[in-house]
C-alpha cells in the first residue's frame, strides 16, 4: 500500500473541503452561468429579507433586503454586455419586482431614484 493520496481524494482534514476538487469543478462553469446563478442567489436572499416568504416576519429585515438589492443591480448593471438578454431579461424583471416591494414594505418610502439598486437602474414607479 503506498502513503500518497489519489488525485480524487481530499489531502485535507477529514470533514475539511477539498478545495482542488472545487476549483476543478468551478473552472468548468461557463461565467455566464456563474454570474446568473450569483444574481439568483442574491434575488433569493433579497426576497426573504423583504419579506416575501411563508414566515415573513421571522426574517424581514429592510435594511439587509436594501443591500442585497443595490448589490444585485450593480452586478447586473456590471454584467449587462457579458450576459445575453435571454439571461439578463428575467432577472431585470426580477430586480424591477423587488425594487417595488421594497418600495411597498418602507414606512418612510425612498425619494425616485434614491431606493436600492436605483443609482443603476434609474427611478422605479409603482
Amino acid at each position: 500500500m503506498s502513503d500518497a493520496t489519489s488525485p480524487n481524494e481530499s489531502t485535507g482534514t477529514p470533514g475539511s473541503p477539498d478545495f482542488d476538487a472545487m476549483t476543478r469543478d468551478i473552472a468548468e462553469v461557463p461565467a455566464v452561468e456563474v454570474i446568473v446563478t450569483v444574481a439568483v442567489n442574491l434575488m433569493s436572499a433579497a426576497a426573504v429579507k423583504l419579506g416575501l416568504t411563508e414566515d415573513a416576519e421571522d426574517h424581514k429585515d429592510l435594511d439587509e433586503a436594501r443591500k442585497l438589492v443595490h448589490a444585485l443591480a450593480g452586478l447586473l448593471d456590471a454584467s449587462t454586455t457579458e450576459i445575453s438578454s435571454f439571461h439578463a431579461a428575467p432577472l431585470r424583471d426580477g430586480l424591477k419586482s423587488l425594487q417595488l416591494a421594497f418600495r411597498e414594505a418602507s414606512l418612510v418610502p425612498d425619494e425616485p431614484g434614491q431606493g436600492p439598486g436605483e443609482k443603476y437602474t434609474g427611478p422605479v414607479y409603482g
